[in-house]
């Protein structure tokens, strides 16, 4: 890079004190913060397709992150959170930009969410998201047998039990095992009993335990499932780790394929902001999941 590149382009350290700056001021105004987090995440070489139609009854829509000229790549269905009541897609592009930079075909879809929907809804939203991506997948350059699912927070929980569960994707003829991987970020697996202080989580789950079980992706474990890579911040004071350990240890009671990475210090959010360029340093969570998808894609490479 030349001087006068150096000097014009703001530098990771103050596109950071930036952002953080925004959060403070704007009391976190998340639509702005999003924004500035997304505006430093451009990356050439991708092809975007935006508000594609996956549910015409709902006019739900998602964003597809292509690599330009993809081939047989990995595919990530991507499960934003924002505790079931809110979030948009657009929010997350910086997820899909940095994921389709490696080489790998990145789906982002909206779905319902509490309380227009209870978690039949929201489910059901993403199980059709699944079903169109897998459907589709060769229309941009991706394989749908290495079909992979990642969210966080509640976008982990939402994953985690599409791939335990398998009644929420039979409708479209697929299973848990037909996904090539599941992974997740600071999910929400094992949280019953729901306290009586969470008013929305009562009203999207239920309030007695049969009721609440069915949100539980820990309750499904059966060996079945795919590979998984369960991420977790120990400074997560929004979902407790507990959650990623208990999860774990039932799937490692069933089978080997799955892998815990537990980070000190890492806060709910830095988890996923992480995958920014600005945050980029807070956490290994890009690493970690490249090599995750390149050890378990049968396909295309990905550049880690």
């Amino acid at each position: 890079m030349n001087i006068r590149s150096r000097l014009s382009l703001p530098s990771p350290l103050f596109i950071r004190i930036a952002l953080l700056a925004i959060v403070v001021l704007l009391g976190g105004c998340r639509t702005t913060l999003f924004a500035g987090l997304n505006a430093t995440n451009h990356h050439d070489g991708i092809e975007l397709r935006r508000g594609l139609v996956f549910d015409p009854q709902h006019q739900l829509k998602l964003d597809v992150y292509a690599p330009e000229m993809a081939e047989h790549a990995p595919v990530v269905v991507f499960f934003y959170g924002g505790s079931w009541t809110h979030g948009e897609r657009d929010w997350y592009r910086f997820v899909g930009m940095t994921l389709a930079a490696h080489g790998i075909v990145t789906v982002i879809p909206d779905y319902r969410k509490y309380p227009h929907v209870k978690m039949d809804g929201f489910m059901q939203d993403a199980a059709k998201a699944v079903a169109w991506t897998y459907q589709h997948a060769a229309e941009f350059g991706g394989a749908n047998n290495d079909l992979f699912v990642m969210g966080h927070s509640a976008g982990g929980q939402i994953g985690a039990l599409l791939v335990t569960d398998p009644s929420w994707l039979a409708p479209y003829r697929l299973q848990p095992a037909d996904m090539a991987g599941f992974i997740g970020l600071a999910g929400c697996y094992d949280f019953m009993p729901i306290p009586a202080s969470e008013k929305d989580m009562l009203g999207m789950f239920g309030h007695d335990p049969a009721s609440q079980a069915r949100a539980q992706p820990v309750r499904f474990v059966s060996s079945h499932e795919p590979p998984m890579l369960l991420l977790q911040g120990e400074a997560d004071h929004e979902v407790d780790p507990s959650n990623a350990i208990s999860f774990a240890h039932a799937l490692q009671a069933k089978h080997d394929d799955v892998m815990l990475h537990l980070y000190p210090g890492v806060s709910h959010n830095a988890l996923v902001f992480a995958l920014s360029r600005p945050f980029h340093d807070d956490a290994p969570t890009l690493g970690d999941v490249l090599r995750f998808i390149s050890a378990h894609a049968k396909g295309g490479d990905i550049t880690q």
